[in-house]
C-alpha cells in the first residue's frame, strides 16, 4: 500500500483518487476551505481527510489535480515536500517547469489527463513525462481505469500534449453551441443537425451536452487560455483560443450546474458577462 496526496478532489481528482483506494492504496486530502460538495466528493469515493501538513509529511506520492490557475500557489505552498510529486494540471510546459522548480525537494513528473473521469465504465488517460519518477507513477494505477503513457523524459512534454488536445476539443464544444444558438434563432436547427449528421463524430449533432459544457466553462475558460499562451510561445495564432475563453465566460454563473437544460445554457450564452 502506498500513501498518496491528492490535492484537491473536484471531479476527476475525486474520481482519480477513489481508483487509487480500490487499488488498496491509502489517499490522502485536505478539507480545509473546500466546499460542502468537494468533501461529499471525497467521501464518496473513500478518501482521507486530514489537514495539508500531514498529507506532506505522510504522502509517498502527490497528485496535483486542480484549476489551472492555481497550479503555481499549490506548488508553492509545498515547497519542503521530499516526494513524488505529479504536476497533472492543464498548464503550460513552462508554467510546469516553474512549479518544478518551487518544489526543489520533490521529484516531479509531469502529467496531463486525457478523457473523462473514471467512473461508470471510462478510461481516461494519465500521460507523464519527465527524466525521472514516471515508473512509480505507472505502477500506483496498475489494475485501475486509468491508463497510462509514458511520452518522455522531458518536463513539459505531457503538458504540451493535454493542451494540445484541449485547443481542439473544448474551442470545438464552443463553437458547436454557438453555432447550434445561431441556427435556434432562425428556425433552423433541425436542419443543422441533419447536416452535422452527415459527418461522423461530429458535435453539431451532440445538443445534450451544450449544458455540459456551460457547467463546465469556470474550468474550460482558463484551460483555453493556458492553450493560447502556449500557441502565443511557439509563434502559433492564439486569437481563436482567447476568444473560444470569452464565449465560455458568458457561462461563469453555471458553474457545476447539473440542472441546467438546453433553452437555459443558450439564454445564457445569450447574455453578457457580468
Amino acid at each position: 500500500m502506498t500513501t498518496i496526496g491528492l490535492l484537491h478532489p473536484g471531479s476527476m481528482g475525486a474520481a482519480v483518487g477513489g481508483q487509487l483506494v480500490r487499488a488498496g492504496h491509502l489517499v490522502l486530502w485536505c478539507p480545509e476551505g473546500r466546499s460542502a460538495k468537494t468533501r461529499e466528493r471525497a467521501e464518496a469515493h473513500g478518501l482521507t481527510a486530514t489537514d495539508l501538513k500531514q498529507v506532506l509529511s505522510n504522502a509517498e506520492v502527490v497528485l496535483s489535480i486542480c484549476p489551472p490557475v492555481a497550479a503555481e500557489d499549490l506548488a508553492r505552498s509545498a515547497s519542503g515536500y521530499e516526494g513524488v510529486w505529479v504536476e497533472a494540471n492543464a498548464i503550460t510546459p513552462q508554467r510546469t517547469v516553474r512549479c518544478a522548480t518551487l518544489l526543489p525537494a520533490s521529484t516531479v513528473v509531469d502529467g496531463g489527463i486525457v478523457g473523462s473521469p473514471p467512473t461508470g465504465g471510462k478510461y481516461p488517460t494519465l500521460y507523464l513525462s519527465g527524466p525521472v519518477g514516471t515508473d512509480a507513477v505507472v505502477s500506483l494505477f496498475a489494475g485501475t481505469d486509468v491508463r497510462t503513457h509514458v511520452l518522455g523524459e522531458r518536463l513539459g512534454q505531457a503538458s504540451a500534449l493535454k493542451l494540445s488536445y484541449s485547443s481542439y476539443q473544448k474551442a470545438s464544444r464552443v463553437l458547436a453551441a454557438v453555432s447550434y444558438g445561431l441556427a435556434v434563432d432562425h428556425g433552423v436547427d433541425e436542419e443543422l443537425l441533419a447536416i452535422g449528421g452527415k459527418r461522423t463524430g461530429s458535435y453539431l449533432t451532440e445538443v445534450d451536452y451544450i449544458p455540459k459544457t456551460a457547467a463546465r466553462a469556470w474550468r474550460w475558460g482558463p484551460e483555453l487560455l493556458e492553450a493560447a499562451d502556449m500557441l502565443r510561445d511557439a509563434g502559433l495564432p492564439d486569437e481563436m483560443l482567447r476568444a473560444a475563453a470569452a464565449v465560455l465566460a458568458r457561462w461563469e454563473q453555471a458553474k457545476d450546474d447539473g440542472r441546467m437544460d438546453l433553452a437555459g445554457a443558450l439564454e445564457q450564452l445569450r447574455r453578457l458577462p457580468g
